[in-house]
């Protein structure tokens, strides 16, 4: 047990996704690609994310806000399923989890982006919840694409 994980609740681990990284690996810049691999494979977060994040660098604020939405939902699903209880830690160090924790940013930052307050807040509650060190990592790695 350490300091960020006082109850002792084990780290959630996702699967990896390798067909999702192989597609991902071979897309250009283009939203339309984004979406057609969001088509391939509806389930993943990591593929929501991309698509959230090519929108947003396209000024699509709502289109961005949606896919990261779905990505968020589709995100608690994968961790239900992988055991998480609604608490716990999920690193960010632990790659296949990226794209859950990135969905939950990208969500926090077009609710921020629409005036979504409370959104914010709960989201922000979640990813310190998660692994405090995401959201810093996730801004770092959003501001160099």
């Amino acid at each position: 047990m350490d300091a960020q994980n006082l109850l002792g609740i084990p780290e959630t681990r996702l699967p990896a996704e390798p067909d999702v990284l192989d597609d991902l690996s071979n897309l250009p810049d283009d939203l339309a690609a984004n979406e057609a691999i969001v088509e391939k494979h509806p389930t993943s977060s990591l593929a929501w994310a991309e698509a959230a994040e090519s929108a947003h660098r396209k000024g699509m604020r709502l289109v961005a806000y949606a896919y990261a939405r779905v990505g968020y939902h589709r995100g608690l699903d994968a961790l239900r399923k992988a055991g998480w209880r609604g608490q716990g830690p999920v690193p960010w160090s632990h790659e296949p989890n990226r794209g859950v924790l990135r969905c939950f940013w990208l969500l926090r930052r077009a609710a921020e982006d629409i005036g979504e307050a409370g959104e914010v807040e709960r989201l922000d509650a979640l990813l310190r919840d998660a692994d405090p060190t995401a959201a810093d990592a996730i801004a770092a790695e959003s501001e160099g694409r």
